[in-house]
């Protein structure tokens, strides 16, 4: 490894901007604590505090309630019960949790939001009642569960990952935050992430909007409704949970699961996450950045955690009061500073360890009608297609045992792309998804649909 790109530790003054930036954002949103830490290469570079106490901060040690982001924890576990086969994401409820009045709601719904469920529970707030209140899944859902057309529209529902969880004991045989603690958080490390909180903790506080005064907030369990919004955790936990979703561990989900889970599976919807919403992962670009993560609040608590893949960067922001601090908006200038004060060293490049003959014989420039393309072969043994010196389609593809190659972005992901031969072996062309790409714009001897005019290309005259 160049000795340039191991060096992850920051410059003074990124540093400082770091700490300015969260002194501000305390005392501007009246935050009695915040804790934030910054995530660079899967390891932490800074850490910070700010308090209300004077001499004394919380650390990387001290849990706070991360309400929402308990979600993407959530999501992790039906994940993995996909990549087993115990389930699909096209599934319905139903298969899982018979007669709850939601059943024809599809898992890949539930998490991506886009079950037509309502956003909150009937009854009274659950947030701030004891889940108690709601001892079964039918006091969740209520007699109307829906809002929507499932699969219509993307909209929030705290209750649909409620079934999620439900789906999780389901399978498993055991409760929720039993399977969590053995299946992500100890594989993981994540020795302070629990669903009770464990000193040391911070107290939630209600901070009066109009005047310099705060109230503390109730602790309540969620019962039912825990797998949205129970857990406790740290910076330090959740930073190795943000390196988890770069990266993937084996232990627990793939790098191509969380890639998945990091991918747009619902359109934008006003008001939140503006790049739509994965599974069990907003979307949102700060700073021209694509950042992937969750934001979280409880009365007493907001959170935030956001990560670029593209910067390997990532950014955790806890503070103990119930509005006035922007957690997920914090966290995203924290990523902000970092990235634009030191961007990415590139890793050097490297060859390919052993090059394919056959895969080389793609590469080069093609046609797809008068529209010029390359082919190229990257270090990784991956195709990518895109247009000559313009903008259009790209993608990367994955070679196939069958000798095919399969999109994994953009309009081509998951179309196949297969090289056809000629009787002597040679390619005539490549077929993706019933498009042609040729050799020559519109080359005769391929077979361009609609064929070619025999009179060739020609002048005006």
């Amino acid at each position: 490894m160049d000795a340039v790109s191991e060096d992850l530790s920051l410059l003074p003054a990124t540093r400082r901007s770091l700490g300015h930036r969260i002194a501000v954002a305390q005392r501007e949103g009246r935050a009695p604590s915040l804790v934030a830490a910054v995530v660079r290469g899967g390891e932490v570079v800074w850490e910070g505090s700010r308090t209300m106490v004077e001499g004394h901060g919380p650390d990387g040690n001290v849990q706070y309630r991360i309400g929402s982001i308990t979600k993407t924890f959530t999501a992790v576990l039906v994940m993995r019960l996909r990549d087993e086969g115990l389930l699909g994401l096209g599934d319905p409820v139903e298969k899982f949790l018979p007669g709850t009045g939601a059943g024809e709601v599809t898992v890949g719904q539930l998490l991506a939001h886009t079950g037509g469920l309502a956003a909150e529970t009937p009854g009274e707030w659950w947030e701030r009642t004891a889940g108690t209140l709601r001892p079964e899944l039918s006091d969740v859902l209520g007699e109307h569960p829906f809002r929507f057309e499932p699969g219509r529209r993307h909209h929030y529902s705290n209750p649909g990952y409620t079934l999620l969880g439900s789906i999780v004991e389901a399978v498993r045989q055991r409760p929720w935050e039993e399977v969590l603690r053995a299946e992500v958080l100890e594989p993981l490390g994540l020795e302070r992430t629990t669903a009770q909180p464990l000193a040391p903790h911070a107290g939630g506080w209600a901070v009066h909007p109009w005047a310099d005064v705060m109230m503390p907030e109730p602790l309540e369990d969620l019962g039912l409704m825990a797998p949205a919004g129970q857990l406790w955790s740290t910076t330090g936990d959740l930073a190795k949970f943000a390196a988890f979703l770069v990266r993937g561990d084996a232990r627990v989900l793939s790098a191509g699961s969380v890639r998945e889970m990091r991918t747009s599976a619902t359109p934008p919807e006003p008001g939140l996450a503006d790049l739509g919403y994965g599974l069990g992962m907003q979307l949102t670009q700060s700073g021209g950045r694509r950042l992937a993560g969750h934001s979280g609040s409880l009365p007493g608590f907001v959170a935030g955690l956001w990560l670029s893949e593209e910067e390997d960067l990532a950014a955790v922001v806890l503070a103990n009061c119930t509005s006035g601090l922007p957690a997920s908006t914090l966290a995203a200038d924290l990523v902000g500073i970092v990235a634009e004060a030191e961007p990415r060293i590139p890793e050097p490049w490297r060859p390919l360890r052993e090059a394919d003959p056959v895969a080389l014989e793609l590469c080069g420039p093609w046609y797809w009608g008068t529209s010029a393309q390359a082919v190229r072969l990257t270090y990784d043994g991956f195709l990518e297609l895109g247009p000559v010196g313009g903008s259009g389609r790209s993608a990367r593809f994955r070679p196939e045992p069958d000798g095919s190659w399969t999109g994994l972005s953009g309009y081509y992901a998951g179309e196949s792309l297969r090289s056809v031969r000629r009787p002597d072996g040679s390619v005539s062309h490549l077929d993706l998804g019933s498009f042609v790409f040729t050799r020559e714009p519109y080359e005769p001897e391929a077979p361009v649909p609609g064929g070619v005019d025999p009179q060739g290309w020609r002048g005006i005259g």
